[in-house]
């Protein structure tokens, strides 16, 4: 392995990208607590529907690209920016980026740009024992603000909401 590079953060859509990550999603998350069909299908649908809906201007997807391969991933949904807050969503890394700055460069990408478009409040939804991202979380400045037991992922998850204020 070796560090990843800042040329390797590719913005906005590429083809093949939405199976990708959806792929990156449910391997990593059916090995690590279980999650199958019905987690996969939903970042498929969700992710999809987001790339078909996408605003420049309001939205952002980042990936991790390694030997010409999607190896990670991070979206901003800004749809409801002003009444809710900027969505943080599909994050993850491969185990071929994991360990490597990746992650880092993702989530600094993604709360670069949510800074540029002045958004207040950026949130996502995640669940307990994931330790490492819940790290870079808090070093980008979230904090976690409930926390509560949940199966919106198909599996019976504690469920964490993460925030960042301006």
């Amino acid at each position: 392995m070796h560090a990843c590079r800042r040329d390797t953060i590719h913005r906005g859509y590429r083809p093949g990208c939405i199976g990708r990550i959806a792929e990156l999603h449910a391997r990593y998350y059916h090995s690590l607590v279980g999650f199958g069909l019905f987690f996969e299908s939903k970042v498929a649908r969700e992710l999809s529907e987001f790339c078909e809906l996408y605003a420049e201007d309001r939205d952002g997807l980042w990936l991790a690209v390694e030997s010409g391969g999607v190896e990670g991933s991070i979206a901003v949904d800004g749809s409801h920016a002003g009444s809710d807050g900027a969505h943080l969503r599909w994050f993850i890394a491969s185990d071929a980026v994991r360990g490597t700055g990746a992650g880092t460069e993702l989530l600094g990408a993604a709360m670069t740009f949510c800074r540029s478009r002045r958004y207040e409040r950026v949130y996502l939804w995640t669940f307990e024992g994931l330790d490492v991202a819940r790290h870079l979380y808090e070093k980008a400045g979230f904090r976690l603000v409930e926390q509560r037991a949940g199966t919106q992922w198909g599996s019976a998850v504690n469920e964490q909401r993460f925030e960042w204020r301006e």
